[in-house]
């Protein structure tokens, strides 16, 4: 009899531990993506706060400002080689967007902008855990030239859209939120 009131307790505990543990993460961004949206004009307050959630929630844990920065460098990462396999379908797709040789030669240029971001972005990564924290910064705000050149790219044409613009947006969104975690973590 005393096995299942053991397990009971066991089960409570663990429980109360993980929804502490979740609310320590929820904590942590909200903190984090309020004071990184202070020092930085650029950051949406709003996007940091549901993007790092809606992402990180089945990741591990997420306990201090070091693994959020890390998590936010990966998220980056990912967000760069999404956008790249989209140029790429683009570019296969018979679409009335790349009918035009210019919308083409942009893409193809956005297409080389986020292949070097993600080569940036994982060398920034390797940095990071080496805590070379001068060549991160380098690293990453080359890596957020991308979305900027790409869709400035397509603004050179007059009545020329971007297909990009929306990722281009978001992309930017991700590396002014890991440049200010990682320097709001290396200056801690």
């Amino acid at each position: 009899m005393r096995f299942p009131f053991f397990s009971i307790y066991i089960f409570i505990f663990i429980f109360l531990l993980l929804q502490h543990c979740s609310l320590g993460s929820h904590d942590l961004i909200h903190r984090s993506c309020k004071k990184a949206a202070k020092s930085d004009p650029n950051l949406s307050y709003t996007f940091c706060v549901t993007s790092l959630e809606a992402n990180l929630k089945n990741k591990k844990n997420v306990t201090d400002l070091e693994e959020l920065a890390f998590a936010s460098l990966d998220l980056t990462t990912y967000n760069a080689t999404k956008i790249a396999s989209k140029i790429s379908m683009l570019l296969r797709q018979k679409i009335k967007v790349i009918d035009h040789p210019y919308a083409k030669n942009c893409l193809k240029d956005c297409q080389q902008l986020y292949s070097d971001a993600v080569s940036s972005l994982r060398d920034a990564k390797r940095d990071f855990k080496w805590r070379n924290f001068d060549r991160v910064n380098v690293e990453i705000s080359s890596a957020m030239d991308a979305s900027s050149t790409c869709q400035d790219g397509f603004g050179e044409k007059k009545g020329e859209v971007s297909p990009l613009t929306q990722e281009n947006n978001v992309f930017f969104q991700w590396t002014v939120i890991s440049l200010v975690f990682i320097n709001m973590f290396a200056h801690q």
